[in-house]
């Protein structure tokens, strides 16, 4: 959208017709180019990379994320979002203690409940009515920036693995480069990678769906995003509606098949909550990327990094 809008711009007020617009021009469009080939696969245009099912409760699993911004009070939106949609589980980041209090009435609701209520808006709520079989919190880069490892059992009896995560962005003047970013997203993909179980891969991964961390992710893992082919499902920014674009993420093992991927109203956040319905299935109904040897190499380093 920058892009194009510097393109018009620079076509309609420049000066000139001479060489420097000519080169301007042909370097602005070489840009735009670039990017709608990045996001075309993110529009129904591109292929899917998991295909549609019928939704099963035995089978399945319903599940929204929701950075619900620490300083946002607007409380009982959250709480009427989850009153309407009643998902399995609930997923917030960015909530502090005063988040925790005001979700309490979710414990009512849910026998299931995780809470990591922090200041620094890395604080981390679970709710869910599925029996969580093992459950471990990480400190995987910062010892401030949790996240959660959970065997949760469907309501069929079987068993899945749900990575929850909320890795540091890159911030001006705090945070400059992806690197603590990139290595935790890394980390998790290879956790998810080698655990037997299916696995889901949630959160604000602060990185947008085409980015190359991601496209990464999706090789080192070989998980499925079930974005591709559908849209780009923007959850961020909320309160600029040309200036969106995908934060909060799912992430799916070759086990799952889609049944349900939607946008939800807004909570008074910066971000959007999303929802999906996944359903484990008896065949493989995804199409995953798999790593080189290079790539493999790169993501070493990449979490190597991290951890320096």
């Amino acid at each position: 959208m920058i892009n194009l809008l510097l393109l018009i711009g620079w076509v309609t007020f420049s000066p000139q017709f001479n060489i420097e617009f000519w080169i301007w021009v042909a370097l602005l469009l070489s840009c735009e180019v670039f990017l709608i080939r990045k996001v075309i696969p993110f529009t129904p245009l591109g292929k899917k990379m998991i295909q549609k099912v019928n939704f099963d409760q035995r089978s399945g699993i319903h599940l929204i994320v929701a950075n619900v911004y620490q300083y946002n009070r607007q409380y009982h939106k959250m709480l009427r979002l989850v009153e309407k949609e009643s998902p399995d589980l609930v997923f917030m980041v960015e909530t502090d203690q005063a988040w925790a209090n005001a979700m309490e009435e979710l414990e009512m609701k849910y026998s299931e409940c995780i809470k990591i209520p922090l200041e620094n808006t890395y604080g981390l709520l679970l709710y869910t009515n599925l029996k969580i079989d093992r459950q471990e919190t990480h400190y995987l880069i910062d010892s401030e920036i949790p996240s959660l490892e959970l065997d949760i059992i469907l309501n069929d009896g079987q068993k899945i693995t749900l990575y929850a995560i909320h890795p540091t962005p890159p911030v001006p003047g705090e945070n400059s480069v992806s690197t603590e970013r990139d290595a935790e997203i890394l980390i998790v993909g290879k956790k998810s990678k080698a655990n037997p179980l299916p696995s889901l891969v949630i959160g604000d991964l602060n990185d947008v769906a085409w980015s190359y961390t991601t496209e990464l992710f999706l090789k080192i893992s070989e998980m499925a995003d079930p974005r591709r082919g559908r849209g780009t499902f923007n959850t961020f920014h909320a309160k600029i509606p040309i200036f969106r674009w995908p934060l909060d993420h799912f992430f799916l093992s070759k086990e799952f098949g889609l049944s349900e991927l939607k946008v939800l109203p807004g909570i008074g956040s910066d971000h959007f909550p999303i929802s999906l319905k996944a359903v484990l299935t008896k065949r493989n109904t995804t199409d995953t990327l798999q790593a080189n040897g290079e790539e493999k190499k790169e993501a070493r380093q990449k979490i190597s990094n991290g951890l320096d």
